[in-house]
């Protein structure tokens, strides 16, 4: 019946800066894909603040809750507050303004929206208000302490829960009308205050009757993340007391990560609420080719079999978008197939659809990358861990699930059907992409090289090594990278300013921008989780730290002491800090051609 799009996390990692030709070309995306069911989550916020000033909070108060715009998708989620905030008036303006026209323009295609409903959590305003109110501190998130996080869950059996989740239901389905699906996560990535399966029900028959005291017809649209998270916690007991604190059939749970992890498979398919077989796939919107094209092609087949299954559609949940399209290609023409496909047929007719023309090469290419790279098998989590992306040290680890040969021959045929292709825009995208991958390949070669020389105290080679990395693999990935648009860290930055009403927003739109794809908090909380490979951050972010990194071993060999990862730590943190805070303007337009310098940088590496 379904076919989902979009994560929570999405919102921040790749929607935050979008105007609305940026979303009128993604719904048309989501309507040519037949997706017809997705969250509308802008402008939230606005509706969020009128409600805690109708119950007496100030406004200080509020501004020390929400976030800034990258990291609105966890404050939603009760993970953070107050981080690179506060949200400035003119954001929920133009963010309701967004949300009118995103909402008509999805449901004008028929789709249905999801709005946002309240999951529980409160602002610490609330309990100044009301000094009586039932709420308890929740603990730190990830590597947070609470400081930005720890923020207050109001009790289920709080009358507070109700008129507070009532209210902000009723005015968004005053504001934007209702398609009666709603979404709300409580316990995303936070260990519950009790693992009483009497007081899981409560919690989750409490958000649900604070969605039916708005819309007696709502139905509870929840993510299914939190099971697979800690499932030291989320035993069989505890799942089936929150699944069973609504109705059946009054809540279909996002089963997020089944092509990996798979969730229906050890709850009896989620205790009878109904599912979506979703392809998570993608985590920070970091850049690298990935996919496990077997498992997905077969996944959703085989939950549709097992025994009565609930299952009730499919779904693409990255967290990030803008990489890796072959893959959301195949997840979507699986929503309307009988069985699995023939891949390698598929993606030979797929390099032909893409580039408008019959290749050899370019499907010899793309047979290659599918079997190889596309198709890690086992439990794959693709967070981007290579050594190009990752703060340097002496413990990383390069390893591969795919044969880099294959990468290696996949560009030469790329290359090679340049003459005939080159004027495909999506051609040059998939070229800087694949170049860029074997690009990331040959770092991991360069480092280990350099480990082995300093490891063996061997000066010269480390030297060469060192050198050829930082001053000529390095530069050249950034001039490649710096060719095509969709590959510039100026195009994101510019977006975040092109926000803004002053240039104080700015400013602080454009520390949220940075932030996020390196630090990823005050101090490097969640260091590098949203790496992404681009033009200016390649130079001046990675290629800074490995000419740290390097002169640090040079150091050491040079003078006869030992390198302390700590110190370098130390050190290099000096230089993230000051990426983040520099204020260098990016050029947020390709400069360069992407097949010259492509063929410049295969001539020289390729292995």
């Amino acid at each position: 019946r379904y076919r989902y799009y979009q994560n929570a996390c999405t919102q921040s990692y790749s929607y935050v800066w979008w105007d609305w030709e940026r979303w009128e070309r993604e719904i048309d995306w989501m309507a040519l894909s037949g997706i017809n069911l997705a969250p509308a989550f802008a402008g939230q916020e606005a509706a969020w603040q009128r409600v805690y000033r109708s119950l007496g909070l100030n406004q200080s108060e509020i501004d020390a809750y929400f976030t800034g715009p990258a990291f609105l998708a966890w404050n939603r989620m009760g993970n953070l507050r107050g981080w690179a905030g506060p949200l400035p008036p003119s954001w929920h303006l133009k963010q309701l303004y967004l949300q009118y026209r995103i909402v008509e323009r999805m449901r004008s295609l028929g789709m249905i929206t999801v709005l946002p409903a309240f999951a529980g959590h409160v602002p610490r305003g609330v309990l100044r208000v009301f000094p009586r109110v039932n709420a308890t501190r929740l603990g730190g998130w990830s590597h947070f302490d609470c400081t930005y996080s720890c923020t207050y869950l109001l009790d289920p059996e709080d009358p507070m829960f109700q008129v507070i989740g009532t209210l902000f239901l009723k005015e968004l389905i005053r504001d934007f009308g209702t398609d009666h699906v709603y979404s709300a996560d409580t316990f995303n990535e936070m260990t519950p205050l009790s693992s009483d399966p009497a007081y899981l029900s409560r919690v989750s028959n409490a958000v649900f009757r604070s969605m039916t005291g708005a819309d007696p017809e709502a139905l509870w649209l929840m993510q299914g993340w939190l099971f697979q998270h800690q499932p030291d916690f989320w035993q069989p007991a505890q799942v089936r007391a929150l699944l069973h604190g609504v109705p059946l059939g009054r809540m279909i749970v996002l089963d997020l990560f089944a092509e990996s992890k798979p969730v229906y498979r050890w709850t009896e398919s989620f205790y009878g609420q109904p599912f979506i077989w979703c392809m998570l796939h993608n985590f920070g919107g970091n850049h690298g080719l990935f996919g496990t094209v077997e498992a997905i092609n077969h996944g959703p087949f085989a939950a549709r079999r097992f025994p009565n299954s609930t299952m009730v559609g499919t779904g693409v949940v990255p967290e990030g978008i803008e990489q890796n399209d072959v893959v959301y290609e195949l997840m979507n023409q699986l929503g309307w197939s009988q069985g699995p496909l023939d891949l390698p047929a598929w993606v030979t007719r797929y390099a032909e659809r893409r580039y408008g023309a019959p290749n050899a090469a370019a499907a010899a290419a793309w047979r290659l990358l599918l079997r190889s790279v596309y198709n890690c098998t086992g439990v794959c989590v693709n967070h981007n861990r290579s050594p190009l992306v990752r703060r340097p040290s002496l413990r990383m680890d390069a390893r591969l699930w795919y044969n880099a040969s294959d990468v290696y021959e996949a560009w030469r045929l790329l290359l090679s059907a340049g003459a005939e292709l080159g004027s495909s825009p999506t051609f040059r995208y998939d070229l800087v992409d694949v170049t860029r991958q074997a690009a990331q390949q040959l770092v991991s070669q360069y480092y280990l090289s350099i480990r082995r020389a300093f490891q063996s105290r061997a000066l010269p080679e480390l030297l060469t090594a060192g050198g050829v990395l930082v001053y000529d693999l390095l530069p050249e990935l950034d001039r490649l990278l710096s060719s095509h648009n969709l590959f510039l860290l100026g195009r994101w930055l510019e977006s975040a300013r092109a926000v803004a009403t002053s240039e104080r927003e700015a400013e602080q739109y454009e520390l949220n921008a940075r932030n996020q794809v390196t630090l990823w908090g005050p101090s490097g909380n969640i260091l590098d989780y949203a790496n992404k490979q681009l033009g200016g951050l390649v130079l001046d972010y990675y290629g800074v730290r490995w000419s740290l990194f390097i002169s640090a071993l040079v150091e050491s060999l040079n003078s006869g002491s030992p390198f302390h990862q700590d110190q370098f730590n130390q050190a290099v943190f000096q230089v993230e800090r000051g990426f983040v805070y520099n204020k260098k303007r990016y050029p947020a337009v390709p400069a360069g051609d992407t097949l010259e310098i492509s063929r410049k940088l295969f001539l020289k590496y390729y292995p």
